[in-house]
């Protein structure tokens, strides 16, 4: 498979501002997630636009839950379904994305080559098997479509999600310390609906299929420039914090 880091600048994007402002809203996802989603949806759309328009195509939203990113792809032109195994979830912040399945990623009900795009925002970390929901992922989408991947690295400093940092100590010692001091079980249980995906594994997912041509890899959060960090193993677990991914179907 060919690949390439893709674009060495975004115009306007390689700057720590945009940085901070980003982690800065992880502390008010609980508080304001309209607010928390809505920027990091409007984001997204910016980190798509070198890569392509969206306008008039089809986008298949694995794991997006209430339709956050569906949302900001209408505003853009295109027409989205959200794949989301929790209803919960999905009507959890009022409808907001009429165009929704209740499906596991593995099991998706849309047929082979049938979307422009596939995209997955901060699902592969609740998976056991990450690199076989991907090909899920990859499987719905047309030649020439793209493949668009993002998720949290668990040895980074949001891996264990509410019970960061503690989830660096053993994910299910993490868990019964956030019990213990809130009174309530958190939401990402580890070995349950949260598992332990590292960078590693969507690396070598994107080099093994032969069908997909790797366009970006860098850590999502962080400037372009950073993608230098993925050459180094170990470095890139702990400082990656997400992992974004774009591959184009031969």
């Amino acid at each position: 498979m060919s690949s390439s880091t893709g674009p060495s600048t975004v115009p306007g994007r390689d700057d720590w501002r945009r940085s901070v402002k980003l982690f800065r809203s992880f502390l008010t996802e609980q508080s304001d997630p309209e607010g928390f989603y809505g920027l990091i949806a409007d984001d997204t759309l910016d980190l798509l636009r070198p890569h392509v328009d969206l306008a008039g195509l089809t986008i298949a939203d694995f794991g997006g839950a209430a339709g956050f990113y569906s949302d900001a792809f209408r505003r853009a032109g295109a027409t989205s379904v959200v794949v989301d195994l929790d209803h919960t979830e999905i009507v959890a912040h009022g409808v907001k994305h009429p165009l929704s399945v209740v499906a596991r990623a593995e099991q998706s009900p849309l047929r082979d080559e049938s979307v422009d795009i596939g995209f997955s925002s901060n699902m592969l970390e609740h998976v056991p098997d990450l690199a076989s929901v991907a090909d899920q992922i990859a499987r719905v989408v047309k030649p020439g479509g793209l493949v668009v991947l993002s998720y949290t690295a668990w040895y980074g400093p949001w891996g264990g999600h509410e019970t960061s940092p503690w989830h660096l100590l053993g994910g299910h010692r993490a868990a019964r310390r956030y019990e213990r001091k809130t009174g309530r079980p958190p939401k990402n249980v580890y070995g349950e609906n949260m598992f332990a995906a590292t960078v590693a594994e969507g690396m070598e997912w994107a080099r093994s299929r032969d069908d997909l041509v790797l366009l970006e890899e860098r850590p999502r959060y962080l400037p372009p420039s950073s993608r230098h960090l993925l050459k180094v193993p170990g470095v890139r677990e702990v400082l990656t914090w997400n992992l974004w991914q774009v591959l184009r179907k031969k």
